[in-house]
């Protein structure tokens, strides 16, 4: 049952300093190259957020890695996802720090910061269930999983705090001549 076409919009949050490619943008003026690093943008809630994210990942990768592994298969997911997840988000920081946004114009850096998040926090959440279940009490891995609880806690803050997703119902409106 169809109740007419949607549209799905995404919009970047400008609040707590420049979260996204658009905030933050040149003074009028000033040349869209100049000043590459953004020297303002590691003080930003985006950025220590992103930073703490990378911090915990960090931590519970190292506690996985560091005990007795009970079940090889879900401790190397749960490596692999927490290794790939701290590599894309301070990718995404490196981006915003030296606004690689303004020369690379051909990727939509919301829309593909919005989907690392989605998928990385989905991923992020299973692996810390599936470590969480498998630890038997071991203490390095139980760490692991709450550290990783943590990340998904703060991945979703993240996007909480820095998107806005609003489904808004398309219309028909026709016009008549005469």
């Amino acid at each position: 049952m169809s109740h007419g076409a949607g549209l799905v919009r995404t919009t970047c949050s400008s609040s707590g300093g420049a979260l996204g490619p658009g905030a933050g943008a040149a003074q009028p003026g000033a040349s869209p190259l100049e000043g590459l690093l953004d020297p303002g943008y590691p003080r930003t809630h985006a950025a220590l957020l992103k930073v703490a994210q990378m911090v915990t990942l960090l931590i519970a990768f190292i506690c996985v890695r560091s005990s007795l592994w009970t079940d090889y298969s879900a401790y190397s997911y749960f490596e692999v996802v927490t290794i790939c997840d701290l590599i894309m988000i301070l990718a995404f920081y490196l981006v915003h720090l030296f606004r690689f946004y303004r020369v690379l114009t051909c990727i939509s850096w919301p829309l593909s910061e919005l989907l690392h998040y989605l998928i990385g926090t989905l991923l992020l959440l299973i692996a810390s269930i599936v470590a969480a279940s498998k630890s038997y009490n071991q203490s390095g891995l139980v760490a692991g999983a709450i550290f990783g609880f943590v990340a998904t806690f703060l991945c979703m803050a993240s996007m909480w705090l820095s998107y806005k997703v609003s489904c808004v119902t398309q219309s028909t409106v026709t016009v008549g001549t005469g």
